[in-house]
């Protein structure tokens, strides 16, 4: 994937693309690969980088959800279970297994979350990661050895699916690409063009070069997330809101906090929300929290009492007591919820997610999770097609193989995450042997920036620290710490001076500092 090269592309106005799709989150670029792999000209426009918003700051599950269970919404669980089948057997270098154990300390909850699970099981049928059964307190500390054992009675262990988001957005983002799709990030679409009053096209500025250019297509579709009525807005300024936006906050621990391979699932906090502990990447993650606000930030700033209540829960479930010190960063997400659909004038509509057509013929998809992404994008691009006047063609989504697609990914080590392109970077390090070195820490080596920056479209140290490799996440003082190596070697490639590398350097820790509890 290179800019330039995607640049050139869209360089004649003349011509008309079928989709041009705002939003290069999962949904987007879901919705991306599944228009170029059904042979149709699309084109992704993303004001920031690929995954900066919602879709890199999940709490890395691909899950049926048990919450939904709970619920009573078994259609929306079998739903989500079928997709997470599909994209574990379509990126299996990203999606793994994951064992939960829900503790029990009460007589009831063993019975009760063992029959529920027992349906969980029974739901995902022949997609299932693994059987679910109760436990005892010897086989729960065994698996925990850090669960808190004051009152423990046991716990019930069931299996669903962990992945890295922001890995698989720019995995799809190269699907799409190799399918021939156009996907161009920094470029933020500021008009929709209409023609006899009906949507036939965008004017995008490219924040980069200062540029703008103006693209037509046969449809156009508003995959922006909690910024879905911004883009509804451009089309009709009177629109009422469709998105109620809802913020989480993770905190992220150092791994003696929950030692293994296994997460926790608390299903019912004192408050009534789910909390998670999750090992990821070497660390421990704690969220998620759900707090409604007003304010649509692309960086979005975790509160004080969300923090408050994470270090609580942690400490309730975990025999080692979290304090703010403890925590090596910290990261909110804005999540798009859908309030009201009353004044849609078409639509399709799922517990999670609505599909809206207006008058002026402007698809807006909102809503929605990551598990769900792929036939989220399925149903848009079959309505897309209606509204472009295009020939019908299948979906082929669910048997593609998503970019960097290899089935024992785990014999590449550090670079497990990059699937097949291990080796690719391998050979970058055979040809110049100084990009083995490693950056901070042994944890990512000098060719996995050029990599990023020559393959995957990464324009700032942000994208690389954020986004290609997850260490702002996971670390945010060891991000600040290989901030300038990072700006120096983008610079490089990027053919940039030590102007740039500076106010990238600078621009970088103002953001990072979002990511520490002072």
């Amino acid at each position: 994937m290179n800019r330039e090269e995607m640049l050139g592309r869209i360089a004649d106005s003349t011509q008309e693309w079928d989709f041009i799709v705002i939003g290069g989150g999962a949904t987007g670029l879901g919705i991306a690969v599944e228009a170029a792999s059904r042979g149709f000209r699309v084109v992704l426009l993303e004001q920031n980088d690929f995954a900066a918003g919602t879709s890199s700051r999940s709490t890395k599950l691909i899950h049926g959800g048990v919450r939904y269970l709970q619920q009573g919404n078994i259609s929306l669980v079998l739903e989500a279970l079928k997709e997470r089948g599909i994209l574990k057997r379509n990126a299996p270098h990203l999606v793994h297994d994951l064992p939960f154990i829900v503790p029990t300390y009460d007589w009831w909850e063993g019975p009760f979350y063992g029959i529920g699970l027992k349906l969980y099981d029974i739901l995902a049928g022949k997609e299932g990661f693994g059987s679910s059964k109760i436990l005892s307190q010897e086989e729960t500390v065994k698996r925990i050895p850090t669960v808190e054992t004051d009152g423990l009675r046991g716990g019930v262990i069931y299996y669903d699916g962990q992945f890295d988001d922001s890995r698989l957005a720019i995995n799809l983002a190269q699907t799409a690409a190799e399918q021939g799709g156009t996907l161009i990030n920094y470029m933020k679409v500021i008009k929709l063009l209409k023609q006899n009053d009906l949507i036939c096209g965008v004017v995008a500025h490219d924040l980069e070069n200062n540029q703008e250019y103006e693209l037509k297509s046969r449809s156009v579709i508003n995959a922006t997330g909690v910024f879905s009525d911004s883009i509804r807005k451009l089309d009709e300024p009177m629109a009422p809101p469709i998105i109620q936006p809802s913020q989480g906050t993770h905190i992220v621990l150092d791994k003696s906090f929950l030692p293994g391979e296994t997460a926790i699932m608390v299903p019912h906090t004192d408050d009534g929300r789910v909390l998670f502990a999750i090992p990821w990447h070497n660390r421990v993650i704690v969220g998620t929290t759900d707090t409604p606000v007003l304010n649509l930030l692309l960086e979005p700033l975790p509160m004080e009492q969300e923090i408050e209540f994470l270090l609580k829960h942690a400490a309730q479930y975990l025999t080692k007591d979290p304090n703010p010190n403890d925590v090596l960063s910290v990261f909110a997400g804005l999540r798009p919820l859908v309030s009201s659909v009353k004044n849609l004038e078409t639509a399709t509509i799922s517990r999670e997610h609505v599909i809206s057509i207006s008058r002026t013929g402007l698809i807006t998809i909102a809503g929605g999770k990551w598990t769900t992404y792929r036939k989220m994008a399925e149903e848009t691009i079959d309505q897309a097609i209606v509204v472009a006047q295009l020939e019908y063609q299948p979906s082929v989504s669910k048997t593609l193989q998503i970019h960097g697609y290899h089935n024992h990914a785990d014999r590449f080590g550090k670079l497990e995450d990059y699937g097949s392109d291990a080796i690719e970077i391998q050979n970058l390090v055979k040809k110049e042997p100084h990009l083995g070195e490693p950056l901070h820490n042994d944890s990512i080596i000098c060719a996995e920036v050029v990599w990023a920056v020559n393959n995957e479209m990464a324009r700032t140290v942000e994208d690389f620290l954020a986004r290609r490799r997850r260490i702002l996440f996971l670390d945010a003082r060891a991000s600040l710490e290989t901030a300038p190596a990072v700006a120096k070697l983008m610079a490089t490639e990027l053919k940039k001076g030590t102007k740039w590398q500076k106010s990238q350097i600078e621009s970088f820790r103002k953001t990072a500092n979002n990511y520490l509890i002072h």
